[in-house]
């Protein structure tokens, strides 16, 4: 079995090269892999530009120790690096240079060491480090060289092999640690990017670079099963993204952490890296001006880029109507928590507006997801009362088709939908949807927000209360027992289905007990449970 004792710095300058012709057949696939609005709209693209700066200054490098090549790749990647992902990918090359500091050569050990204060130099530079990132790829990479080294091992291969199989694990779980990238149902992009470098240098230090010549990387699929998710239009009206600004200041005496922290409140995604004489700057600011003022005044600028990031969430809008499937008749349906537009997106919905109880989305809204579908005829179903008259107003805005099915619970909404043809009209179907909401009992379950006398019911602060379609009609202390009260005002020996949204796991254990009441009392009924993850309200329930 081939082992690699050591390398010097010119071996390391042709591993960066082999890594990063690796990436590069990548680029575009990973670029794919971004969700915004993640800072990097070119995650592949951006990590390529960075590394091949790192080259071009390897090969200025004073000598051919490791130290030098290091020290000479992490000064390329800090002038050239290129996006969010780029900045981070220089820390790490800055925390293996300092890992390789006054070595000749480096060993596998020596590797492992690198890598760990790689870690911790690209966790440094952010202002609010983000897990299910590259910054938990790298973080849980040097971990595993770390355990590999700490076995005995000292071989550069094995070292590697360790921390390419913890990056690739790494990867497929980053949707699990944030909801973004679960949602779109892809894996972190600067994650990916990482672990194909690491990929690539593995597959030099193993001989395989004729055989690279043939083959491509490997992009990482997601540990967690993922479902298609439709699309969920972003409110019209929110916060201006703003500008990405990137440059490079130069001067004397610099302080990147001072930087840092005046730079704090002036924007988000703020990542400020460096050293006394050279400080890379990227930062999302609604007004890059003042931060290029402050910045000429403690040095030179250098390669500024400042892209209006409005105008790139309008493109990716403009992608999501183009990857929608084309459709006689689109269906928009307002709902809130991730289980419950699992549901509407099974039933066949075109595009879902986030919103709700206490959280309303206004006719601009719906009225950019009319426009945004691509069909011109349009079902839109507000799925609460609400919602319902902003829902009116959009057929007087576009020259889109409009019919609305005044929903006014989660519940009716999902009837309308079982419900819905394609082989039919739109006012046949509107017409056979608004008969179905109406044959639906609603129920809902929250707690009080504040004392009140409603309905002939006395309700402190924080109890539970229960609504049937809309009418407050129970309270009490538990929400089980609010629940099962509301339950018992229905006929249900004449219902067929019971379906229990539930809110979380702590509802999903309190409500087995009211399951099997109702199961016991009406075994004809058929009880479904389904975590809506929806906010406000424990249990929000289908009676048909």
């Amino acid at each position: 079995m081939r082992q690699v004792d050591s390398l010097s710095g010119q071996e390391l300058r042709d591993m960066f090269i082999i890594a990063t012709d690796w990436l590069e057949k990548s680029a575009s696939d990973i670029d794919a892999l971004n969700v915004f609005p993640v800072p990097d709209g070119d995650t592949g693209t951006n990590m390529l530009l960075t590394m091949r700066s790192t080259l071009e200054e390897a090969y200025r490098a004073p000598d051919r120790s490791a130290s030098a090549v290091s020290e000479a790749i992490a000064k390329g990647a800090l002038m050239g690096a290129r996006g969010n992902s780029g900045v981070i990918l220089s820390q790490i090359w800055h925390g293996v240079a300092q890992g390789l500091a006054e070595k000749e050569s480096f060993t596998g050990r020596d590797l492992a060491d690198a890598l760990l204060r790689a870690s911790v130099m690209a966790y440094k530079g952010i202002n609010n480090p983000v897990e299910g990132t590259i910054l938990t790829v790298v973080r849980e990479a040097a971990s595993a060289a770390q355990a590999q080294a700490a076995s005995g091992s000292n071989d550069l291969i094995s070292i590697m092999e360790a921390t390419v199989n913890a990056a690739s694990k790494s990867v497929a779980n980053t949707p699990n640690l944030l909801d973004v990238l679960r949602e779109a149902g892809v894996v972190d992009a600067g994650g990916q990017g990482l672990y194909t470098i690491l990929e690539g240098s593995l597959h030099y230090l193993k001989g395989e670079v004729e055989e690279m010549q043939s083959r491509r990387p490997e992009m990482i699929a997601s540990s967690t099963p993922l479902t298609a998710r439709i699309p969920q239009m972003v409110a019209a009206n929110e916060v201006p993204y703003g500008y990405c600004t990137e440059f490079l200041l130069k001067g004397q005496g610099l302080d990147p952490d001072k930087f840092r922290m005046k730079l704090k409140k002036k924007g988000q995604s703020l990542i400020v890296v460096g050293d006394e004489s050279t400080v890379r700057v990227h930062i999302h600011t609604l007004d890059p001006g003042r931060i290029i003022h402050y910045a000429t005044s403690l040095g030179t600028v250098h390669q500024v880029t400042i892209r209006n990031m409005d105008e790139q969430h309008q493109d990716f809008l403009k992608m999501q109507r183009e990857r929608m499937p084309a459709t006689e008749i689109a269906i928009i349906a307002v709902v809130s928590g991730e289980g419950l537009a699992d549901v509407f997106a099974s039933l066949g919905v075109t595009a879902i507006v986030p919103g709700g109880q206490t959280m309303n989305p206004s006719t601009q809204d719906l009225l950019q997801a009319v426009e945004l579908v691509p069909s011109d005829k349009v079902i839109i179903l507000p799925n609460n009362k609400n919602v319902v008259p902003s829902a009116n107003q959009i057929q007087s805005l576009t020259t889109k088709v409009i019919e609305v099915v005044a929903t006014e619970t989660i519940p009716q909404g999902i009837a309308g939908l079982l419900t819905f043809s394609s082989e039919a009209d739109l006012e046949t179907n509107a017409q056979a949807m608004n008969r179905a909401k109406s044959a639906v009992r609603s129920i809902a379950i929250t707690r009080a927000v504040r004392a009140v006398q409603l309905g002939g019911l006395n309700i402190k602060k924080k109890q539970a209360i229960g609504f049937l379609d809309g009418d407050l009609v129970a309270v009490g202390d538990n929400t089980t027992d609010v629940l099962g009260e509301v339950l018992a005002k229905l006929d249900l020996d004449e219902a067929e289905v019971i379906t229990i949204y539930y809110r979380a796991d702590a509802e999903r254990a309190e409500v087995d007990q009211v399951i099997l009441s109702i199961r016991e009392q009406h075994p004809q009924l058929q009880v479904e449970l389904v975590r809506g993850g929806q906010p406000h309200y424990h249990y929000i329930v289908s009676v048909e």
